[in-house]
């Protein structure tokens, strides 16, 4: 059972569909955006040039230094008046990436929000509890509306708040909960502090997204809180949440809605593009936006295609889980290290739990990684003995290994009620 035909189309059909509607984006772009006329312009490409996906790598990139360049609305394809919605991304260098919708843009969202959460097992009968937050991420609407279109119930508790949140899954019986994958786990945790089995709750799905995770981690999420836990796939750039999900029946890799967003893989130094199943950069274009078409976007998430039919019988591709970000990347000593590469590890371990911290120092000219890793309530070794074990395991993986290990109780690294959570801590330009 699919939401809409397009999910099991044949692939022949699909790609006729998205020839033409890449066609028609270039063009748009070209003629409304002032920014696509000078890059394409730049780059010798006219629009009469696209004539089907094949001609994808023709266009220039789009990087999240454009969305900045051109602040607030360099990038809009329509006028103001036309707008019926801004919303907006943060941006580490003070001004936010800010998009726009028009009225029929947020027609599609609500569409593929529907369609995505309907993957993901979530039926109209179902009480869905959103505690992405709401306001400008694009998180906390995007799900609210996408539950409605699909005619589910909506409990829009936004982020934080966390005993409210666990008196709702209570008192209402939520089927479902939206969230991060590091505020599942903090609300298991809040649960447990409250003498509440998180097992208990009515919960039967959490749908997570909006920062890496790796499969352990998700296991500890079913597990703690014996729910089936989807991922979800989204930016802002070119929608917000709703780009591709997992499906409930097999959870191996996300389903990208093709008929209105193209992903590419490049290698993320060269840009060229990369065959299926290799890992690199997700590059992805908007097949359909009218305030805000967007080509060839640079994510800086890591992941692989497959296009393969999934045993769920959906023919669109599927991306996998993204295993980090190229502005993720650390480097120490000369070697590149990703974060989810040290928690893929480390959850994997007996006793540690998912909370970890990774500070970077520079003592003289040496670059040094410090770790520190949480064991689980039930441990009842040494710090030492577990500090071996972890060290001896990230050994065997890694290039670089950190410099120091200091294994702590439950509860003592950081945890946040909302956003994003903080892994890395580079101290190497403090003075």
């Amino acid at each position: 059972m699919v939401y809409s035909d397009i999910e099991t189309a044949p692939r022949e059909e699909l790609r006729e569909l998205q020839d033409e509607r890449l066609a028609e984006t270039v063009e748009y772009a070209y003629e409304n955006v002032d920014f696509y006329r000078d890059a394409l312009d730049e780059a010798g490409v006219a629009p009469e040039d696209i004539e089907s996906v094949e001609d994808v790598s023709k266009l220039p990139f789009t990087t999240k230094e454009d969305f900045r360049d051109e602040y607030p609305d360099g990038l809009f394809a329509v006028e103001h008046d036309e707008v019926c919605r801004i919303h907006a991304s943060s941006g580490t260098t003070g001004k936010p990436k800010i998009v726009s919708y028009t009225d029929e843009d947020l027609g599609v969202w609500r569409e593929v929000m529907a369609r995505s959460l309907y993957a993901a097992g979530v039926r109209p009968e179902h009480v869905v509890q959103n505690a992405y937050g709401y306001g400008l991420f694009t998180g906390g609407l995007g799900f609210h509306d996408g539950v409605e279109e699909l005619g589910a119930c909506v409990i829009p508790t936004g982020g934080g708040n966390t005993a409210r949140q666990l008196d709702m899954l209570q008192d209402l019986e939520s089927d479902v909960l939206s969230c991060t994958p590091s505020y599942c786990l903090y609300l298991a945790e809040a649960a447990e502090e409250r003498g509440i089995d998180p097992k208990e709750l009515p919960l039967s799905t959490v749908v997570i997204g909006a920062e890496p995770f790796t499969d352990p981690m998700r296991e500890e999420i079913e597990e703690a809180l014996d729910v089936t836990a989807v991922d979800v796939y989204g930016l802002s750039e070119i929608i917000g949440p709703g780009v591709s999900i997992e499906c409930e029946e097999v959870q191996n890799g996300l389903h990208v809605w093709e008929d209105h967003f193209y992903p590419e893989v490049v290698d993320p130094q060269t840009g060229e593009p990369l065959p299926e199943g290799e890992e690199g950069e997700l590059v992805v274009t908007s097949l359909t936006k009218q305030a805000l078409p967007v080509l060839r976007y640079r994510t800086g998430d890591m992941t692989s295609l497959t296009y393969d039919e999934c045993d769920c019988g959906r023919t669109v591709v599927r991306m996998d889980n993204v295993t980090g970000r190229t502005d993720d990347l650390i480097i120490v000593r000369g070697v590149n290290v990703y974060p989810s590469q040290i928690e893929e590890v480390m959850v994997d371990i007996e006793h540690v739990a998912p909370h970890y911290r990774i500070d970077l120092y520079r003592k003289g000219n040496l670059d040094t990684m410090e770790l520190t890793v949480e064991y689980t309530e039930d441990y009842e070794g040494t710090h030492e003995e577990l500090e071996r074990d972890i060290r001896n395991e990230l050994e065997e993986t890694l290039e670089v290994k950190p410099d120091e290990i200091e294994v702590v109780g439950p509860g003592v690294v950081d945890r946040t009620e909302t956003g994003k959570v903080k892994r890395v801590f580079d101290h190497r330009d403090e003075e």
